[in-house]
């Protein structure tokens, strides 16, 4: 089979088509037939070899996809042959076919579009924990969004809405905008304005969450946006990790919160692996959540879609098609 594999650890040039045999499944695993992939940030960590993201070499990149079970291992009796899956831990998944845990997929419904499942389940489930376990939000709660037009954002702006939150996100050009504004975000703002737009909104008390999958570039002024005991919630570093932190700041600053959570910690257990997979799907097929696919690149053109990716020329989601 034809897969993505990197050899060594470095920038975008080290992603490379070759062949692999065949995967077979081990006792407790499934083989699928990949249909499509997510292109996340985390790929991009991986092959940088940033922090507990670092792998090892020879690896095929990829942990997100959505495809056709071909066999099952030993001991598997959830799927089948045929059966339509999607999954956010298969490590491998830049590839033609994956083997991966038969408790890290969830099953797709019969006639549901596999590159839309595909598309949906590490964004659509990050977003779910954030706005439902991480910070449950409640009616009237100030929120801001960052990154609003990204996959995360898009989906997660429509979540807090769901929920009664109020938005405001932020966007870094015209077009972005338009599409936060168009899935449901309150107020849109530059990333330089948006705690005077938080404040202005709260009468000067400040929001009571920040979402910021941004890092760097955003963090010292979500802090200052937020209310006094707010939550800022660190759930990614596309600008750059963030320096040392003194926890001190938090108790000056209001005895905020900060957490920085990660999906894994939140499907660990498989029925709530199901819970939020399954609610995904189903307000997908009631068509009361949106899911924009951002670009579809051939299995070979990973590099180009890693490269847009971390130069945000993209919004939404990014698929490769083996």
């Amino acid at each position: 089979m034809r897969a993505i594999i990197v050899r060594e650890l470095g920038g975008p040039e080290v992603l490379a088509i070759g062949e692999r045999d065949d995967p077979q499944p081990k006792p407790g695993e499934i083989v699928a037939k990949v249909a499509a992939a997510g292109v996340n940030y985390m790929d991009i960590y991986q092959r940088s070899g940033i922090g507990a993201y670092k792998a090892q070499t020879p690896y095929t990149p990829g942990a997100e996809g959505a495809g056709t079970v071909l066999a099952v291992g030993e001991g598997v009796t959830e799927f089948a042959a045929g059966d339509p899956v999607a999954w956010a831990g298969g490590p491998g998944s830049y590839a033609e076919q994956v083997a991966l845990p038969a408790a890290s997929a969830v099953p797709v419904p019969h006639g549901f579009d596999l590159k839309i499942a595909a598309a949906v389940m590490l964004q659509g489930m990050t977003a779910h924990y954030l706005c439902n376990s991480t910070f449950p939000i409640q009616e009237g709660n100030i929120t801001v969004v960052h990154a609003a037009a990204g996959g995360v954002g898009l989906l997660l702006t429509q979540m807090i809405k769901r929920r009664g939150g109020v938005v405001v996100a932020t966007a870094s050009t015209t077009a972005k905008a338009v599409l936060a504004q168009r899935m449901g975000a309150d107020h849109v703002t530059s990333y330089d304005e948006f705690g005077e737009a938080v404040r202005r909104l709260s009468g000067e008390r400040g929001a009571s969450v920040v979402f910021d999958g941004v890092g760097q570039a955003t963090f010292e002024a979500s802090l200052a946006a937020l209310r006094p005991r707010g939550m800022m919630v660190l759930y990614g570093a596309a600008s750059g990790p963030v320096p040392p932190f003194d926890p001190q700041r938090l108790n000056s600053a209001g005895s905020l919160f900060l957490t920085r959570p990660t999906l894994a910690h939140y499907v660990a257990d498989r029925a709530e692996l199901l819970w939020r997979a399954g609610e995904l799907f189903e307000w997908l097929a009631k068509g009361e959540l949106d899911v924009r696919i951002g670009g579809e690149y051939p299995l070979a053109d990973a590099r180009r879609a890693q490269e847009d990716l971390a130069a945000r020329r993209t919004t939404g989601k990014l698929l490769l098609i083996p």
